[in-house]
């Protein structure tokens, strides 16, 4: 899987008090916080490189440096684990967000997840630290909800790109043997980057329901299972939405 374990409880306390972050050897300072939701927190944060040696830090990782950040800053999210269960549904969210590498699917950098000691404020055992590309223009639901107060509206060419890029990156995500369902697309799961005489660039992120798209019932106890799913996505869309400074 490629998750870290240890005993860096400070991590923790790092992480509410604004302080630094390491995620395996990369280290990163809190710069301040973009949502939460649920029982997990967004953070952005900025890498903080040994030297000034271009190769170093989370640049030393990667070949392809097209998703690196040009002035160090990520985007990290912060899970806050409190059984097995939901230990493995963050795995499974790391593996499956591991697979793709598409211009309009949100990439995981890099993650681990460590152990803590529970504290009076909070009986979860585990924390898993997972970092991405940063876009702080937000997402689809809050730049429809900014050009709505203002009487805006998106042009009828740049609906058309949005919808084509959003297209462009379930395909890849079809493409796959087996073919992966994201399960969640909606406004709030969209990112948009805008460009200077270009339209939006579209991006889809939040992995957590993705899941083989192709699933073969056998038993009424499956089908209850499938729907009870489905009924569970329904539920985060509205009561666990992101909401963004």
């Amino acid at each position: 899987m490629g998750c870290s374990f240890s005993g860096l409880n400070a991590l923790y306390d790092a992480v509410n008090g604004g302080g630094d972050v390491w995620i395996n050897k990369n280290r990163f300072r809190i710069v301040r916080q973009l949502g939460e939701g649920g029982f997990a927190y967004v953070y952005l944060v900025k890498e903080v490189l040994p030297d000034s040696s271009a190769s170093s830090g989370l640049a030393s990782k990667f070949s392809d440096a097209s998703h690196l950040s040009d002035d160090g800053t990520y985007a990290m999210k912060k899970v806050l684990i409190q059984n097995t269960e939901q230990l493995e549904l963050v795995r499974e969210e790391i593996r499956i967000s591991s697979l793709f590498s598409h211009p309009n699917l949100l990439p995981l950098l890099d993650h681990a997840i460590i152990a803590v000691k529970p504290t009076q404020e909070g009986s979860w055992k585990n924390e898993a630290y997972l970092l991405f590309p940063v876009h702080l223009d937000g997402t689809l639901l809050d730049n429809a909800n900014a050009m709505k107060a203002k009487k805006e509206f998106f042009s009828t060419l740049n609906v058309l790109h949005i919808f084509r890029q959003l297209c462009s990156g379930l395909k890849h995500m079809h493409n796959f043997d087996p073919p992966y369902a994201h399960n969640d697309v909606k406004p709030g799961n969209v990112l948009i980057t805008h460009r200077k005489g270009q339209p939006p660039l579209t991006i889809l992120m939040d992995f957590g329901s993705a899941r083989p798209a192709r699933k073969q019932i056998r038993s009424r106890t499956e089908a209850l299972q499938l729907q009870a799913h489905g009924c569970m996505v329904l539920a985060s869309d509205a009561n666990d939405r992101l909401e963004f400074a």
